[in-house]
């Protein structure tokens, strides 16, 4: 092992009172496992313009582990399965450039307009153009709004699709859009809605009548401008001068893909120093049905997004996609880069991902470093899969790391 790799695990190994050790062995080679609380007992620490709700996100003090030990201001730090976009986002804070990809557009929609954060006074004055609708949405969702609410949702539709297809959508609108999407439904007066789901999965019409009928409520009338402007200063509550002009200069720069991870021909060789990403876990999210309500806002078809979406129930199938993602990790990565493959335990703890993935990356040419079990000592919803802790699902964070030889 190369004097970086020792130094380098010497630094994980140091934090949280040197973690216990067992090995997960490969071809004979013993790979440390390092367990400990890494980043759960800071979760409140994190900028609050993370707080964008997404079914299967990680906490941002994960990326930021990582980026904070294996890159440089100015490195290109990627995700090529970006979600709400947690790791562009904590890279641009850090001052470092970022891609991100996600084959669902609503990935763009809810990263983009936090690299290009706008002043408040103009969300505000922008809101105050839009007018309600005169009519109601085409499907019925009188289970969720109050029809004053569902009017003033389908008019800020209507009017950002318009701006979009003109080609005039810009940073103050897409901020909007990012808002208003995030606060569609919930379990709050926060939320357009009436009490439903949280928020990063949306109940459908008839869960939502049984749940309405459960509770004996009916959708009041929420005023969308409102909640737009409380979320937007909510977001932007703390973020200083400097992160804002981190922010700013990446989003320049800032490549974000809609693609397949497998086939990112957009991105460079050898032009990535960090890549912390978490894929998909087998069978366990529902991604369309999730998102449905947000891919009609923003006029996506949802059925072709979850056509595109790998979302597999063997190990085997989601072994022979993650060696391509790889495949591709590898040659976009620097020499002496790093990938950390956010991965967990999955169908009751029975699968330990982090087992299959560490044969991928070193069949792919990287070197596998560590295994990094982050434990959870709260029991709540888990902030990764959005089912509890010790249950079912995913109860750690195993992040498999890789590096790639200078």
């Amino acid at each position: 092992m190369s004097d970086a790799l020792l130094c380098y695990l010497r630094v994980f190994e140091a934090l949280d009172g040197a973690p216990a050790q067992d090995t997960l062995s490969i071809a004979g080679r013993c790979i440390p496992r390092l367990t400990g609380e890494f980043w759960t007992a800071r979760q409140r620490q994190a900028c609050p313009l993370h707080e964008i709700s997404y079914r299967a996100c990680f906490k941002p003090q994960l990326p930021r582990y990582f980026i904070e030990r294996l890159t440089r201001p100015g490195d290109v730090v990627y995700d090529p399965f970006s979600g709400r976009g947690t790791t562009a986002v904590e890279a641009a804070l850090l001052g470092r450039r970022v891609i991100a990809n996600d084959i669902n557009p609503l990935g763009v929609i809810l990263t983009a307009p936090r690299l290009r954060v706008p002043a408040r006074e103009a969300v505000a004055e922008r809101l105050a153009r839009v007018p309600p609708a005169d009519r109601r949405a085409e499907m019925d969702l009188s289970m969720f709004f109050h029809p004053d609410t569902e009017r003033e949702i389908v008019g800020l539709r209507d009017y950002l699709i318009a701006r979009r297809q003109a080609g005039e959508e810009d940073e103050v609108d897409a901020w909007i859009r990012m808002v208003a999407t995030n606060r569609l439904t919930g379990h709050s007066s926060g939320f357009f809605s009436v009490y439903t789901l949280p928020p990063n999965q949306a109940a459908s019409p008839e869960g939502q009548r049984r749940i309405n009928a459960r509770l004996g409520q009916r959708p009041t009338y929420r005023d969308t401008r409102a909640i737009i402007l409380r979320k937007t200063a909510s977001l932007m509550r703390s973020l200083t001068e400097v992160q804002r002009a981190n922010l700013r200069a990446v989003g320049e720069s800032a490549l974000l893909l809609t693609c397949d991870a497998r086939h990112t021909r957009a991105i460079p060789d050898v032009s990535v120093q960090l890549t912390v990403t978490s894929p998909p876990f087998l069978d366990v999210v529902q991604y369309a049905e999730d998102n449905w309500l947000r891919c009609w806002f923003n006029d996506i078809d949802a059925g072709a997004v979850a056509r595109q979406i790998t979302l597999v129930r063997s190990l085997e199938a989601w072994e022979a996609v993650m060696q391509d993602v790889f495949a591709e990790l590898y040659r976009i990565t620097r020499p002496g880069g790093w990938v950390a493959f956010e991965v967990g335990e999955v169908r009751g703890g029975r699968v330990r991902l982090d087992e299959h993935v560490a044969p991928l990356g070193e069949a792919a040419g990287f070197a596998c470093v560590a295994v990094l079990i982050n434990r959870q000592r709260f029991t709540k919803t888990a902030n990764i899969w959005g089912i509890h802790n010790n249950a079912r699902g995913t109860n750690t964070n195993r992040i498999v790391v890789f590096h790639k030889e200078a």
